[in-house]
């Protein structure tokens, strides 16, 4: 019997307004706005219109449920990042967008790494962390495997502050993870890399370019896939299961909305 778990966040307009000041558009990429059409309301007068049907040739008086989503990015809720995302060459060649990648390659043995220890908000998450995390699973990284970070991030929601100050990943700690094989690295963080306003002051205090971007540009050197937003780590083991993202087929995207879920044999 297997069990299935929902990694996917909730992707609720509600959380829209909730988004602090200093993170510029993050709104889009929390949740879409959505423009409910109810069987009994908006729904009922559209297919009276199609139709030219009255109301009582309707059953319960209802017509159909549509709903229009816009203001929505590509990379909105738990998404799955194509290396596009990173820039247009990944280890020397022309890089994946999701038209590219298949699903079996999104379909990966899963490993957790527990790094709530050594996590800390706003901060990026040493390599020393990742070895320890790693070594209490029993477990090696095996290539292609779904390597799924904890940070802790869970215990927080959109209202909280917390939850914008999040732990994020190095280049140094990405790198490590991909030359160890994974080629799918999740986190249940807002983002991969440390916090926008934190990259920006330490960049624009020191000049050092790789205070920019310096998780997701690590993919350049070697390609894997970023999925962000991920929930519900806390209910996985930290190894045995598999893990799948199913992102909606969009052509030619750097990344697409995904349904993740563990496979979890009872």
């Amino acid at each position: 019997m297997t069990r299935l778990v929902d990694l996917t966040a909730v992707m609720d307009p509600a959380h829209r307004a909730l988004v602090p000041a200093e993170f510029p558009r993050f709104d889009r990429i929390v949740a879409p706005l959505i423009s409910y059409a109810p069987p009994e309301t908006a729904g009922r007068e559209a297919m009276m219109g199609i139709y030219g049907c009255p109301v009582e040739h309707l059953p319960d008086g209802d017509g159909f449920g549509s709903d229009l989503v816009t203001e929505m990015t590509t990379h909105c809720g738990t998404h799955v990042d194509a290396p596009l995302h990173s820039g247009r060459t990944v280890e020397g060649r022309p890089a994946r967008t999701m038209s590219d990648i298949g699903l079996e390659e999104l379909f990966r043995p899963g490993l957790v790494l527990d790094v709530r220890p050594w996590a800390l908000p706003d901060e990026g998450i040493p390599v020393s962390a990742l070895e320890q995390a790693i070594a209490a699973t029993g477990q090696e990284v095996e290539p292609g495997q779904a390597v799924l970070v904890r940070t802790g991030q869970e215990r927080y929601t959109n209202d909280q502050p917390a939850f914008y100050h999040y732990p994020g990943m190095t280049g140094d700690g990405t790198r490590y993870l991909t030359g160890l094989g994974a080629t799918v690295l999740g986190t249940d963080a807002l983002a991969w890399d440390r916090p926008t306003p934190v990259m920006v002051q330490a960049y624009r205090e020191t000049g050092d370019p790789r205070q920019i971007w310096d998780g997701h540009f690590a993919i350049r050197d070697r390609e894997a896939f970023i999925v962000q937003k991920l929930v519900n780590l806390d209910r996985l083991p930290l190894s045995g299961f598999m893990v799948g993202f199913f992102p909606i087929n969009l052509p030619r995207t750097s990344a697409a909305p995904c349904r993740a879920v563990a496979f979890l044999d009872d």
